[in-house]
């Protein structure tokens, strides 16, 4: 699947903000002259400077494998895919920036090789050894409701055995299946968090969300019960036509998910937040305004296509504005946060349920 492609390169290559490390240059030695590796493998055509080094230095490529397998192996371990990668990206600007590289260098050095490749090889050797250890999936969700889970050995557990249950039912499902129910499976964790009060909670203190763990604890049962009695047919849990119950922001969700789904936007976001703002319902329409998060995994340009279909519009990054900008040949990071405020309109259906008109 590509979406396990893009967080390899992101392992392998370090794709990540650009760099230049704050440190004495060595002039007229370029990168392609300190590096063993850097013609043979085409190191010039990587963006960055970590990537030319982890492309050109041999110590470096096989500890970039290394790690492309270890990422790949939790990747292939946790049903919210998407999450991982974006955790990973994270971690690849964190490591970037803790030696001492900051912005894009080209083809030319402006750092000491040595101490950038000590760094490298050190932190990335440690990224390894955390990615083995399956207790660090519940401590890389960095969310409210995972904090909450990963501190109660008996949430931890069910919901551990959830997701086991999960994989299981999608590895019996085609590739392109696979992916949209991967992504369906990403947007439940999201519906628990609202249903159990705690999106867009991040700064409140986890004591004061106790009474929510009653909740998730009915919720991960709830959705294990439904895997286990749908007797391996992943079409009974995923795939199928769902409609929201009220317009509402779990209705924005779906609403999203088809226009991601349609769109092979998940190759390139994550939705990562969804916060309903206001609601006009009538007999048999509704409108429903909510600000939707959505977190680059891979990079696109900030007026293009993918822009367009994937966030509705074009993006001014020096403003941080959704605006389009003459002319910009500005590439959207990845790791980007992308905030949007948009309406989404929705017709009742003879049910009485609701579906994305938008």
């Amino acid at each position: 699947m590509r979406i396990i492609m893009l967080a390899v390169v992101a392992a392998q290559i370090g794709a990540a903000l650009p760099a230049r490390a704050e440190t004495t240059p060595e002039p007229g030695r370029p990168l392609r002259d300190m590096l063993p590796l850097f013609e043979a493998n085409r190191c010039a055509d990587i963006r960055d400077t970590a990537g030319q080094l982890f492309c050109g230095d041999p110590d470096l490529r096989n500890a970039g494998a290394r790690l492309t397998v270890a990422v790949q192996e939790r990747v292939n371990r946790i049903a919210d895919r998407r999450m991982a990668i974006a955790e990973n990206v994270e971690w690849i600007q964190s490591r970037d920036l803790s030696c001492g590289i900051f912005e894009r260098q080209g083809g030319v050095a402006s750092l000491q090789i040595p101490p950038a490749k000590a760094c490298l090889l050190k932190v990335t050797e440690e990224r390894i050894a955390i990615l083995a250890d399956p207790n660090f999936d519940c401590l890389a969700t960095n969310t409210t409701a995972g904090m909450l889970i990963c501190g109660d050995p008996s949430l931890a557990i069910a919901d551990k055995e959830l997701n086991g249950h999960a994989l299981a039912l999608i590895a019996r499902m085609k590739e392109d299946e696979a992916r949209n129910a991967f992504a369906e499976y990403a947007r439940w964790t999201r519906n628990r968090d609202r249903r159990c009060n705690l999106a867009d909670k991040d700064n409140v203190p986890l004591k004061e969300l106790s009474p929510s763990e009653a909740c998730l604890a009915e919720y991960i049962a709830r959705k294990t019960a439904e895997i286990v009695a749908a007797k391996g047919d992943p079409k009974r849990v995923f795939g199928r036509v769902t409609f929201a119950r009220t317009p509402d922001a779990d209705a924005v969700d779906l609403c999203v998910g088809q226009i991601h789904a349609a769109n092979t936007c998940g190759d390139f976001l994550r939705v990562s937040r969804i916060v309903q703002i206001d609601t006009e319902v009538s007999a048999e329409q509704a409108l429903v305004t909510a600000e939707v998060e959505m977190k680059v995994l891979s990079p696109f340009a900030v007026c293009s296509p993918i822009a367009a279909s994937c966030t509705g519009t074009c993006w001014d990054l020096r403003a941080g504005q959704a605006r389009t900008v003459p002319g910009s040949r500005d590439s959207l990071p990845v790791a980007h946060r992308l905030r949007i405020e948009k309406s989404f309109a929705f017709q009742k259906t003879d049910s009485g349920d609701w579906r994305c008109s938008t």
